[in-house]
């Protein structure tokens, strides 16, 4: 019989979720991966077990002895909380209701009681797949979710959140209770509770609406595409599957902290997940991963023979990251001809940005002055693929440089981008004074793939980390708006027709 295990064990109900059954019959299989002492020691460290999620956790229990009936799977879960307990009647876990809570007679009891109807009578199942996991691995997934449900069990409300992004987001915020996705006006501020935390997507809401947000009562969490987004343009309105949650900034705004670089700064990475990071670059960098997709893995000719190739990257000029993130130079057309001056006899591609090139957002150089810079203007390519053939990268800002360092590549920033200021790259701007520390190329993977993203599972719906949203992506499955991004495309081929008949 299941039926206690499935009580113990619950998938939280994220918004829109359908995860795969977690609990399964035994059929007399005894594999399941821990002993039950190191079960209730998992289920302690992470506070997981029963509905951690909502008001009646017995985790955050405050008060006299939990009562229940003396079957109740609630009184084991109380005994493995080390809450003390007391039977109504007698049944399988009255036994437990008799010693004080955490003594050597109760523990002995408790261990045999997980053993029989944990362990023995149920085995489990990866709530992504399917596939048949240890205890101590759900335990683990359980804990995770645990940790993100607190962290967003103080937000109320989401402003500037486009309707078609909300389906993905909701579930990266949910923290037991829904998130109100409101508009962007003084009125809807009059009834949120001062103290509460407000998501916020700064570029989509008007400034002085942000102004009244910053000046008011409340926590304030900035909200931003994740580095492992979708397979798809943002600008196509195709979802985010990833973002960043921020209380104190954002990552690309140079001129204050955000907890990214505390990340960084901190230096403290746990062993387990510089191993990860390790295993992730390599699954990223031989897959072809981007931010936006998925490369063909083809290799490029390198067009300039001999001479030193270097990948110059266009960005979105309007940009917060270009805003916020590059003092001296803002421009694509004044960044290729920066590159160009300090290196006259380099062979120099110019990589578009997809969103420019797809005519949503600013940034286009004509091509005929983008040719007088460049030997090579490559708009269609897959970025992984242009960075594996080049020397050197050169960016204002652009995640591509991150990407470039994985891969190995020597790194120019002209700008300030998150993954400048620490050893890593050739920074030509000033870098704050927060920086300045020496990384290994995989403490700044853990902490930028790792911990400061938040990834959402477009199968099930669930929260979950970067490894199985890149299965995800390479097993083909992907979030789109099947009527808005044929939409959104047209008006990028007519706004990009009609500004390459004006450069011309």
């Amino acid at each position: 019989m299941t039926a206690i295990a499935e009580a113990i064990f619950l998938v939280p109900p994220f918004p829109g979720a359908h995860p795969a059954k977690i609990v399964r019959p035994s059929a007399g299989m005894l594999e399941h991966g821990a002993t039950a002492a190191a079960l209730v020691a998992a289920m302690r460290e992470h506070k997981v077990g029963g509905a951690f999620w909502g008001d009646d956790d017995v985790w955050s229990r405050d008060g006299g002895p939990f009562s229940g009936a003396g079957d109740d799977p609630r009184l084991l879960l109380a005994a493995i909380a080390g809450i003390p307990l007391k039977s109504e009647s007698e049944g399988l876990f009255a036994p437990l209701a008799l010693d004080a809570p955490g003594s050597s007679v109760i523990e002995s009891r408790l261990e045999a009681l997980v053993e029989e109807h944990l362990l023995r009578a149920a085995t489990f199942a990866n709530p992504f797949t399917g596939e048949p996991i240890s205890a101590l691995a759900l335990v683990e997934i359980l804990g995770g979710w645990r940790q993100l449900i607190l962290a967003n069990k103080p937000v109320v409300a989401a402003f500037g959140f486009a309707h078609w992004k909300r389906d993905t987001v909701d579930p990266l915020l949910w923290g037991g209770h829904p998130v109100a996705f409101l508009p962007a006006k003084s009125s809807a501020l009059t009834a949120l509770p001062a103290g509460a935390s407000i998501a916020v997507w700064k570029a989509r809401v008007p400034a002085a609406f942000l102004a009244e947000v910053e000046a008011g009562p409340w926590r304030l969490l900035e909200v931003e595409d994740g580095f492992i987004r979708s397979a798809g343009l943002g600008a196509d309105c195709v979802p985010p599957l990833s973002i960043v949650v921020d209380d104190l900034g954002v990552h690309y705004d140079r001129s204050r902290p955000n907890r990214l670089e505390e990340m960084l700064a901190s230096g403290i990475i746990p062993p387990a997940d510089l191993d990860r990071a390790r295993r992730l670059q390599d699954w990223i960098v031989s897959s072809g991963i981007t931010k936006y997709g998925i490369s063909s893995g083809k290799t490029l000719a390198r067009e300039g023979g001999d001479r030193r190739h270097l990948l110059v990257i266009g960005q979105v000029e309007d940009d917060r990251s270009v805003l916020y993130g590059s003092a001296d130079v803002r421009s694509n057309l004044e960044l290729l001809r920066r590159v160009r001056a300090s290196n006259p006899d380099a062979w120099i591609i110019y990589r578009p940005h997809p969103d420019v090139e797809a005519g949503h957002r600013r940034g286009a150089i004509p091509e005929a002055v983008c040719r007088t810079l460049a030997n090579s203007i490559k708009a269609a390519e897959p970025i992984s693929a242009l960075i594996a053939s080049a020397d050197e990268v050169h960016v204002m800002t652009s995640l591509a440089g991150f990407e470039a360092l994985m891969h190995g590549k020597r790194v120019t920033t002209h700008g300030t981008p998150f993954f400048a200021g620490w050893g890593l790259t050739q920074d030509l701007a000033q870098v704050p004074d927060r920086r300045g520390r020496a990384l290994s190329l995989d403490a700044l993977i853990a902490a930028v793939l790792l911990r400061y993203p938040r990834y959402l599972d477009p199968v099930t719906n669930l929260p979950c980390t970067a490894e199985i949203l890149i299965m995800r992506l390479l097993s083909g499955v992907q979030r789109q708006n099947a009527a808005l991004v044929p939409l959104r495309r047209s008006i990028g081929w007519v706004r990009r027709s009609i500004a390459q008949l004006v450069g011309s």
